[in-house]
């Protein structure tokens, strides 16, 4: 009865008012015990075992505040090593322990600091090694190290000796702690990994470990909101801004799409975290052209996208919706997150591969197909040997994906390569069999295009000199034979046109463009042309034509003196002064294919033709109407051409401003003198 008086007293003495200095006093009294007891396992562990982790070789560092093996400090005790006193010191902790313990105190007493030590030290050790490391999985190594951290904790709160029983309550005690420190690890982990996320990104796949320490860890911690918070603000602050190249984005969105699939397989994380990106490439002019060039392997660094088109089992881009009844087996089902986007499919998130997700930024297929078409239309027409392998592998590959029908277009222009190559072979076989005289003075091979199932071709005025022009009209006569009722509409400005400039001491063999041939062609006649003369001849724009002039003088063929006036080199001048001539970089590489902006100023035209006609018949239409009678008749076919509700407003006020069509409340209609 005294002795439970004497307990009271002391617990009402220690915690009417705990000072400052206690507390501090008990937690470099635990701190010292706690560095003390890890030196020791230590040791214990290096006598049992020679060959130590990679881990434990680094372990004196990180268990030791004070760092370095040959210190004359003792790591535990912090006391010179010839009068170190750790003995002793485990002694004290086990006695106060014990005090504590009797007077039901040591929970209270010794909670604090306890909390306070481990939170530093796991903070402090996970900096030291898995900070910027991401080849590696930390969590097998965390945990064995945290079951020594329990091990100080079982002599904290667990009676130590010979005759030592734990009671119940004090086991229950130390389980608690053991949760305490591996829910703290695991969210101080996350916190790190989630900071790293963008990096842990970009690195994937080598950084694959670390994003499964991260899956595990977020399964045990709630902390997703987090993690969108913050994947959400780097990506806006590191990528999307216009100092990143748009191939550069969607690269990392690849990489993204593959790390948050491992990290998340329900797609809810890449769903909500990447629409950020998916809104910024949208507004980049280059996307889709950036996504198809990868998808065809002409992008640099495009092999992600290019191994997924030629995957064995694609995913097919129809525009309906995937019902979750479709799931095959009732026991696979997996409910979503709850912070999913409840109107979209799970199924369809979750079986949504890398292409479906790129060709979603737009919400529609039809983009991606009309960009494709342009660039297999440029490559086709600027091989000039009717090899088209690699294409029709691609457009197989891409069937499989976009449907048979809307790749309709493409097969036929690969079919029209192989067409001429036949159509050119017949008529070369004929032109042989004539005799010598009878023959046109230079070959000529042509590319037939069937022109409804091209994209629009760029339009150039070209006039071309008359053996040329007489040589076409000879090959479309033996064309009309092999193809009745059918006839060649020549564009003469494409092409490629080989041929050998005979100077007086030099001759140069060279391939290039029909206009640049039919300017060094003129010469032949004339030595000295003006820049006007030539114009009107070739019936070239004077400041195209300027530009073109610019391969000759490179070649050393012609020079300009004076300003405008072109004179042929039939000498080589060896000592005079080289010149510098720029050429304009829009001369090389120039594409067959008209602008995007041309293409689209050519459908809006199309559109126009309709609208009149509307308005004409109906007198008055409003927006709304003009935009669903356009879709119901115009927006239709194997290649849609579309139109949004405001390109369709901008382009009506356009023609409200050229007095082409007159507005008034909401509703538009022709002017009277309009036929």
């Amino acid at each position: 009865m005294l002795q439970e008086k004497v307990y009271t007293m002391f617990k009402a003495i220690l915690f009417f008012s705990t000072t400052k200095s206690f507390q501090e006093m008990i937690q470099q009294f635990y701190s010292r015990t706690f560095r003390i007891y890890m030196r020791q396992w230590k040791k214990g562990e290096d006598g049992t075992n020679e060959c130590e982790s990679s881990m434990s070789e680094t372990e004196q560092e990180s268990d030791t505040e004070e760092g370095g093996g040959e210190s004359p400090l003792c790591p535990g005790c912090s006391s010179k090593r010839e009068q170190c006193w750790c003995l002793k010191a485990m002694e004290q902790f086990q006695q106060l322990n014990d005090i504590l313990r009797r007077l039901n105190l040591l929970e209270r007493v010794s909670a604090d600091a306890v909390t306070t030590i481990l939170h530093r030290m796991i903070e402090e050790r996970m900096e030291q090694r898995c900070r910027g490391e991401y080849e590696h999985s930390f969590l097998n190594e965390f945990q064995e190290w945290i079951e020594k951290v329990i091990g100080w904790l079982s002599r904290v709160f667990l009676q130590d000796g010979p005759l030592a029983r734990s009671s119940p309550e004090a086991s229950s005690t130390l389980k608690r702690w053991r949760c305490h420190v591996q829910r703290f690890f695991y969210r101080i982990y996350a916190s790190m990994r989630i900071e790293e996320l963008f990096s842990i990104i970009r690195d994937f796949p080598e950084s694959k470990p670390a994003v499964e320490d991260l899956k595990f860890c977020l399964e045990r911690t709630n902390q997703r909101q987090q993690l969108l918070s913050s994947l959400k603000s780097a990506l806006e602050m590191r990528l999307l801004h216009p100092g990143v190249n748009t191939s550069d984005i969607i690269t990392l969105y690849i990489s993204a799409i593959k790390a948050l699939r491992e990290l998340d397989p329900s797609m809810v994380i890449l769903e909500v975290a990447c629409e950020p990106i998916r809104k910024y490439l949208r507004t980049r002019e280059d996307t889709v052209r950036q996504i198809v060039a990868g998808l065809t392997g002409d992008a640099e660094g495009s092999g992600d996208l290019a191994n997924e088109l030629s995957k064995a089992d694609p995913v097919t881009l129809e525009n309906g919706q995937e019902s979750d009844d479709d799931i095959s087996e009732p026991g696979d089902w997996v409910p979503d997150p709850v912070d999913a986007d409840p109107g979209k499919s799970s199924s369809k998130r979750r079986s949504s591969d890398i292409i479906s997700l790129l060709v979603s930024i737009y919400g529609s297929k039809d983009l991606f197909i009309n960009e494709y078409r342009t660039l297999l239309a440029d490559r086709l027409l600027h091989q000039f040997n009717y090899s088209a392998e690699r294409e029709i592998r691609n457009v197989e590959l891409l069937k499989l994906r976009f449907g048979e029908a809307q790749m309709h277009y493409c097969e036929v222009m690969l079919k029209d390569m192989a067409d001429s190559r036949r159509i050119n072979a017949n008529i070369r076989d004929e032109e042989e069999k004539l005799p010598e005289e009878e023959r046109p003075p230079f070959s000529l091979v042509a590319v037939i295009l069937s022109s409804e199932f091209w994209p629009p071709l760029k339009e150039e005025k070209l006039e071309l000199p008359e053996q040329v022009k007489e040589a076409m009209e000879a090959y479309s006569k033996k064309y009309e034979k092999l193809k009745a009722m059918r006839t060649l509409n020549w564009k003469y400005h494409l092409g490629l046109v080989s041929l050998d400039v005979e100077l007086a001491d030099r001759t140069l063999s060279l391939s290039v463009s029909p206009v640049h041939a039919a300017i060094i062609l003129h010469f032949q006649t004339k030595s000295t042309w003006t820049l006007t003369e030539l114009s009107e001849v070739l019936k070239v724009p004077v400041t195209s034509l300027k530009r073109k002039m610019t391969l000759w003088l490179q070649q050393g063929v012609l020079r300009e003196e004076p300003q405008g006036t072109f004179t042929v080199i039939e000498e080589e001048q060896k000592d005079q002064v080289e010149k510098v001539v720029l050429i304009d970089s829009d001369e090389e590489g120039d594409s067959a294919m008209a602008s995007q902006a041309d293409q689209k100023e050519e459908e809006l035209q199309l559109f126009w033709t309709y609208i009149q006609a509307m308005l004409t018949n109906l007198e008055s239409l409003s927006l709304e109407r003009i935009h669903s009678m356009l879709k119901m008749f115009v927006m239709t076919g194997p290649v849609v051409t579309e139109i949004d509700i405001q390109e369709l407003q901008g382009f009506l006020q356009k023609k409200v401003q050229d007095q082409q069509l007159i507005c008034s409340g909401g509703v538009y209609r022709l002017p009277k003198n309009c036929n």
